[in-house]
């Protein structure tokens, strides 16, 4: 049995010799995941033969059944034309439309297992060492006036409250202007 894309492989692979491709451009030369499945749904190919979990498997017919729809398509065939002919085929019947080379036939190598996933919610988890933290650096106020409050890590010097508060007077002025200081706003 095949899973859906070692099934196109295959399709791929017997199409290569003597297809000339769909006559109208219109039709894809390989079918696609999605035309495997519509095809299934409409009868034009059989469901697949099994499945394992949620992944589809495909056998021997459903080759020879895509590798015929094509080829008749490349005739020019529309699908009804097409499902009206192939319904109830047996394998002979497919074969001899498909002309699927033997090689392509034979069921290629097992599957391998798929690996077990471990069960997370069933193992305890790791303890981690702690992180050491981060000693937090103090913060110091530097009063601005009109409320406003700019902090600092460390302990500013005065020479160091004087020059920063030269530094933000622009700001100051902006937040004045703005009417965010505490002594320029009206009282509400």
């Amino acid at each position: 049995m095949w899973t859906l894309d070692e099934l196109l492989d295959r399709v791929s692979a017997a199409l290569t010799a003597e297809y000339s491709g769909a006559p109208n451009g219109r039709v894809r030369d390989v079918p696609d995941r999605r035309a495997v499945r519509w095809y299934a749904t409409t009868g034009l190919v059989d469901r697949p033969s099994a499945m394992r979990g949620r992944t589809a498997l495909y056998e021997r017919r459903h080759l020879l059944q895509l590798v015929a729809v094509k080829r008749l398509q490349s005739q020019g065939r529309t699908l009804a034309d097409i499902q009206a002919e192939l319904a109830g085929a047996d394998d002979t019947a497919l074969a001899a439309i498909a002309r699927v080379p033997e090689g392509l036939l034979e069921p290629g190598d097992a599957p391998s297992p798929q690996p077990v996933r471990p069960k997370f919610w069933a193992e305890p988890v790791a303890a981690s060492a702690p992180k050491p933290r981060e000693q937090a650096a103090a913060l110091h106020g530097v009063a601005l006036g009109g409320g406003a409050v700019v902090l600092v890590p460390g302990t500013p010097t005065a020479a160091d409250v004087a020059d920063i508060a030269a530094a933000a007077q622009p700001l100051l002025d902006l937040l004045a202007a703005r009417g965010l200081l505490t002594n320029e706003r009206e009282p509400s």
